[in-house]
């Protein structure tokens, strides 16, 4: 493994309702993004199956494999017509939705203690960061109860085991506007795929910020 900074990104495939995920064009076009301030940043780009499983097996695996500082996770959230920037995770886990291997849990909540967990302060910056490009981005505070808020929990336990990133985020996106989803009663702009890779990559440029000067603080 090299000494660069690393960044992991991460996004979703296909699930019941949602047949072409738009996280996964993201992924793409951000772990290829060429730019002087990522020279000394390796991206990796990682998209995770919707179901439980996947998240429990795969998330330790590419942790280890990649030893990012930092991982910037995106999924789709098809009712909202704006980019959500979550600042936590609950305790919560539906019982009445099936994964996309028709696995439902039977536990309402992931583990045993706090109600919720936080990402941290940095998820203002972020906010800031994607506001800065002219899209629709807010804060959430409910990432839901679904594999979205579900990696959002394990990947903030990962941040506070002694091995794992420091930084970890997790930004909702809106449906397309090639999609035929309709939107919200009222709701005029439908987000493009372009808009969601600017908002995107200042967002990632705001982590490899963050991500260094953790880095930097800890050594």
């Amino acid at each position: 493994m090299d000494t660069k900074l690393r960044i992991l990104i991460t996004g979703f495939g296909p699930f019941p309702g949602a047949p072409c995920n738009p996280t996964q064009p993201l992924v793409a076009r951000l772990v290829q993004l060429r730019r002087p301030a990522l020279a000394d940043v390796g991206l990796h780009g990682h998209i995770f199956p919707v179901t439980y499983r996947a998240v429990d097996s795969e998330l330790p695996d590419i942790l280890k494999a990649y030893r990012p500082q930092a991982l910037l996770m995106f999924g789709l959230a098809a009712r909202t017509p704006y980019v959500r920037i979550e600042t936590r995770a609950r305790n919560a886990v539906t019982t009445l939705w099936p994964d996309a291997d028709h696995t439902r849990v039977r536990k309402g909540s992931i583990a045993g203690g706090a109600d919720a967990m936080t990402f941290g302060p940095h998820t203002a910056r972020l906010l800031r960061a994607a506001v800065g490009t002219g899209i629709d981005a807010r804060p959430s505070r409910d990432a839901g109860s679904y594999l979205c808020n579900y990696l959002s929990w394990r990947a903030i336990e990962a941040t506070c085991g002694e091995s794992g990133p420091r930084l970890a985020a997790f930004v909702h996106i809106p449906p397309l506007a090639r999609d035929g989803a309709r939107l919200r009663k009222g709701s005029m702009h439908r987000v493009t795929l372009e808009e969601l890779v600017d908002a995107g990559e200042a967002m990632l440029m705001e982590m490899v910020k963050l991500a260094r000067r953790a880095t930097l603080a800890n050594d």
